[in-house]
């Protein structure tokens, strides 16, 4: 379908910057901090004004949650009996950091009866996707069809550490995503599912409408209603409509019922 990126520089600690990057984060984003930056870091911190604290699952979908190391460890048992079916953990970042508390996360899930999955925080403008999606498979970002397992996803928004699309152009942006996917489809045998804001997507990938055919949308939006969706995607799979509420991290709504929360892992 597409092609190629670009090459690494990210060390498990501290983020180090490439020389001609801007080392600055956006402006108005949270510092990412050790644990590198998250689901929903570029929407920030008060989006969710006018979405309630106690933001409850999303009627008619099942409802899951999605976690990093900036939550530490969970209490997976609170977390299952206040409705917690699903949970997406991070893992990785670019190809030099791996989340301490991927471990206690994604294994905690899974001890509860969650489906659970993983993610993969993308640095484009460090490392090829080829190698970014080899790293995430390799440090615990695989998928199997035990019906327990979500599809790996692909965490592609604003950039932490400098300009907002990684200084790439949209058809540059649009190889890379294609590389990771590609990669991750060669190497398990399922593509990830994407998870992105319609504004990030349609503004760097100049609303690319490729994606929508073979990867699942996790849409992230922190309102009271979802809004457009990117270029491509007749529906989501899952949306993240607020960075807090009854669980732990973020708070997600699966688009479907129980049995087919069960198909999507298969």
């Amino acid at each position: 379908m597409l092609s190629h990126g670009l090459v690494t520089l990210l060390s498990a600690a501290v983020l180090t910057t490439v020389p001609g990057t801007a080392a600055a984060r956006p402006a108005n984003h949270p510092d990412p901090g050790r644990e590198g930056a998250w689901a929903g870091y570029s929407i920030g911190r008060s989006a969710t004004e006018g979405v309630p604290r106690s933001a409850a699952p999303r009627a008619g979908g099942v409802a899951g949650m999605d976690v990093s190391g900036h939550q530490g460890a969970v209490d997976w048992a609170k977390a299952w009996a206040d409705g917690a079916r699903f949970s997406y953990v991070k893992a990785t970042e670019g190809t030099g950091f791996i989340s301490d508390s991927f471990s206690q996360q994604y294994d905690g899930a899974a001890s509860v009866g969650m489906d659970r999955g993983a993610y993969h925080f993308a640095l484009p403008d460090r490392a090829s996707g080829a190698a970014q999606a080899n790293y995430f498979i390799d440090h615990g970002g695989g998928w199997l069809p035990d019906g327990r397992t979500l599809p790996g996803a692909l965490d592609i928004e604003d950039n932490p550490y400098g300009e907002i699309c990684y200084g790439m152009a949209p058809q540059q942006m649009s190889d890379w995503i294609a590389e990771f996917s590609n990669t991750y489809k060669l190497r398990t045998g399922r593509y990830p599912a994407i998870y992105t804001t319609t504004r990030w997507w349609d503004r760097c990938t100049g609303a690319n409408p490729d994606f929508g055919a073979n990867n699942p949308l996790w849409l992230a939006r922190f309102a009271p209603e979802m809004g457009p969706l990117p270029a491509g995607w007749d529906f989501q799979a899952i949306w993240q409509f607020a960075n807090s509420g009854i669980f732990p991290g973020d708070q997600n709504s699966f688009n479907g019922d129980a049995a087919q929360l069960e198909r999507f892992t298969l």
